[in-house]
C-alpha cells in the first residue's frame, strides 16, 4: 500500500498521494515540470508543507480556503481563536 496523506476537505475525508513520486504523477506534463523545478529547492525542513501544498492541487482545498479568507476579510465571526503560547485546543 502506497503513502497517503489524509485531510478533510469539504467536510469530506480525502486521502492523497503521499510520496512524491505519488504527487508527481497527478500533474499535467507543466505542472510536473513546475514541481520539479521547485521541489528540489525546497529547504528540508520546508518539504512536508510543499509537499502538502503540491498533493492539494487540483482538489478544490483553495477554493474552501479562499471562501473562508473572504469571510475572515469581511468580519465575520468564523469561531477562530487566537493562538497563544501554552494554548491548547481541546
Amino acid at each position: 500500500m502506497d503513502a497517503t496523506l489524509k485531510t478533510v476537505i469539504d467536510g469530506k475525508l480525502v486521502e492523497l498521494p503521499g510520496t512524491i513520486a505519488a504527487i508527481r504523477a497527478t500533474m499535467d506534463a507543466g505542472q510536473a515540470a513546475e514541481f520539479d523545478r521547485e521541489i528540489e529547492h525546497v529547504p528540508a525542513a520546508e518539504l512536508p508543507a510543499a509537499l502538502v501544498r503540491w498533493a492539494l492541487v487540483g482538489t478544490g482545498a483553495d477554493n474552501e480556503d479562499d471562501v473562508l479568507f473572504e469571510r475572515l476579510a469581511c468580519g465575520e465571526d468564523i469561531g477562530a481563536i487566537e493562538a497563544t503560547p501554552g494554548s491548547e485546543v481541546a
